[in-house]
């Protein structure tokens, strides 16, 4: 009766929605990543696990995606659910229906939503809207999903988090900020090295250093890259003109072109350094196909527990009750 009590009490303690890493109780990710290992394993071994069989979620998404949605519409259907996407050209959204009405017509009619979109804000206030969770599929703030299935590859490569370097590239971007957030929850060490004006959100650099400190890292925050990569267990990078910043692409390829992750800065990081990166890639960039392509590179390991990631975070929201009437 004992332990049954205390599963009712960590379960409540889960958030409903999950909108960033930093909001998320440490029982609630050790337990995302166990349950992303053994849907995995489920995966490989031919194993039925339809655990969200008469489940709907719906997919909300107003920047393209390719893993994101993927690997939410293949979970679903693997765990015996259904996955509806929904255009915004599609829906009265575009016409003027405010959020408000939508989300609280859509909790009657699908289990939880995921949401792809700019404004940070706007997945804020379908979570408070929505009495399904809402699980944030990428803003220009924030990626956790990436973050959270960034923390099983990292796992499963090296074995723990804690005594763990991870070396952030490039620009501080939505990936930057979320990766901050993971690596502070699981004591992980990260250092960035980001140029002067593309550096991670001062507001999520602040916050998590509190939580690293309770756990036993660090996080700096620089502008050279090679003292970021010395001696790192990981090496990470992502694109340098994300979705929306089109127009700043000449003067972005400019400032960040001395942040490539290349060979060179290959040997600064350990012998046995992973290299990572959540794709899109473009080869000669961002990084050079010498390395993306290279025999220290775990990116479609990395891309492929999207999936077991997602189908994790499915499980785990999805068969929550409804936070609100």
């Amino acid at each position: 009766m004992a332990t049954s009590r205390t599963s009712k009490k960590r379960t409540a303690a889960f958030a409903k929605d999950l909108l960033d890493v930093a909001t998320m109780p440490r029982p609630q990710i050790d337990a995302l990543l166990r349950l992303a290992t053994a849907l995995k394993m489920k995966l490989r071994r031919g194993i039925s696990h339809s655990l969200l069989e008469g489940k709907t979620l719906g997919l909300l998404f107003q920047k393209p995606s390719t893993r994101t949605r993927v690997s939410f519409e293949a979970g679903m259907n693997q765990l015996g659910g259904h996955a509806m996407v929904l255009p915004m050209a599609d829906i009265q959204l575009s016409r003027g229906e405010s959020v408000a009405d939508t989300a609280r017509v859509l909790s009657r009619y699908l289990d939880g939503i995921v949401i792809r979109t700019y404004d940070h804000g706007i997945v804020q206030e379908w979570a408070e809207e929505a009495t399904m969770p809402v699980i944030n599929g990428l803003t220009d703030l924030s990626h956790p999903c990436q973050a959270l299935s960034d923390l099983m590859t990292i796992k499963e490569k090296k074995g723990r988090f804690k005594g763990v370097k991870l070396a952030y590239i490039g620009d501080g971007n939505n990936v930057a900020n979320s990766l901050i957030e993971a690596a502070a929850k699981v004591g992980m060490h990260i250092a960035l090295g980001c140029p002067v004006g593309y550096q991670p959100d001062q507001h999520v650099v602040d916050r998590a250093r509190v939580e690293a400190a309770r756990n036993g890292s660090d996080i700096e925050v620089g502008v050279d890259p090679q003292i970021a990569v010395k001696d790192a267990d990981v090496l990470y990078t992502d694109v340098w003109i994300s979705m929306g910043r089109e127009r700043e692409q000449a003067r972005r390829l400019r400032t960040l072109a001395p942040y490539q992750l290349n060979g060179r800065l290959l040997q600064k990081a350990k012998p046995d350094a992973i290299v990572m990166h959540c794709l899109p890639a473009h080869r000669g960039e961002e990084i050079t196909a010498e390395v993306l392509d290279g025999p220290q590179s775990v990116i479609i390991d990395q891309a492929e527990n999207r999936l077991h990631m997602q189908k994790a975070i499915l499980v785990q929201l999805l068969t929550q009750k409804k936070g609100r009437a």
